[in-house]
């Protein structure tokens, strides 16, 4: 299994599929957040999630990691169960695509966490693309289609976190992909995960409305968006650097923005299009992605 870091097509091809399903789950989340609640959906996408990738466990016969429980619970906790809850918590005031573009700072918590862990180097041009990518996000909030409110204000730090939780977190799952499947990795951090979140789930859960929608969203949001989108993600994550295959978070807002006018009707303001192009341009710059290339390299440091 290599583990150079190189990107190629197949993994491009896979990471822009990703990107079209994920900008897909803040839409859902709009649906699901006010009728389940922020910690039933959440929990309850967890439960989805461990029960399908523990069918696709038992179908391709593989094991679970039990010789790594205490890292795949932390790992669980740190990159499932406080981003969902986190969004989940976002999306009952925010726009589906305000918190798709505010999910893009997971590339620049990833890149700052990657460099620390000594997993990737941070440059002169990464650490300019961390500045375009936090001012793309201020002007997002602060000229966002929402009134800044402070309520609005805590659903957007709530955003932020659980996509720093995401970009923190991409490094540590990128170390455990070198002793543990991406099956079980993938299975583990979900049952992990689903534990951690159920007793205040049992609490909230008088207070959850089952609509048909909201059942409906939740169903797509554990099965597909984070069972099996995670298991692939997870698969490329093995063969990438950790920044590298994290660029789903930048390309996501395109699928968030669109996904949310087309289907919830939600406005599009000149904080989006400002912000937007910021977070592009940190996109450019941390991953080094340049679709010139082949006609203007861009230097590494």
């Amino acid at each position: 299994m290599p583990h150079n870091g190189a990107v190629n097509t197949r993994h491009i091809l896979q990471l822009l599929g990703l990107s079209a399903l994920w900008g897909t789950s803040f839409v859902l989340l709009r649906v699901a957040s006010p009728a389940l609640g922020p910690v039933v959906l959440a929990t309850l996408r967890l439960a989805l999630a461990t029960c399908t990738l523990a069918l696709v466990m038992l179908f391709l016969r593989h094991r679970w990691p039990r010789a790594h429980w205490k890292e795949v619970i932390g790992l669980g906790v740190l990159t499932a169960a406080l981003p969902f809850l986190f969004f989940s918590y976002a999306a009952l005031r925010l726009p589906a695509g305000y918190i798709a573009l505010l999910n893009s700072t997971a590339v620049l918590f990833g890149t700052l966490s990657s460099a620390w862990l000594k997993e990737d180097t941070l440059t002169w041009r990464k650490m300019l693309g961390c500045a375009a990518g936090f001012t793309g996000v201020g002007l997002i909030v602060q000229l966002g289609p929402v009134e800044p409110t402070w309520p609005v204000l805590l659903a957007a730090m709530s955003a932020i976190a659980g996509a720093g939780c995401y970009g923190v977190a991409t490094p540590m799952m990128k170390r455990a992909t070198k002793r543990m499947q991406p099956l079980a990795i993938s299975a583990s951090i979900h049952l992990g995960a689903t534990l951690f979140m159920l007793p205040a789930a049992v609490w909230q859960w008088p207070n959850a409305q089952f609509t048909l929608p909201a059942v409906g969203a939740v169903l797509m949001l554990g099965v597909v968006t984070s069972g099996l989108a995670y298991w692939v993600h997870l698969r490329i994550l093995s063969h990438v650097a950790p920044v590298a295959a994290m660029t789903p978070a930048f390309l996501i807002p395109l699928f968030g923005v669109t996904w949310g006018h087309l289907f919830l009707g939600e406005a599009l303001s000149s904080g989006i299009y400002a912000g937007g192009a910021f977070v592009l341009l940190a996109t450019a710059l941390v991953t080094g992605f340049n679709p010139l290339r082949r006609f203007w390299p861009v230097p590494s440091t």
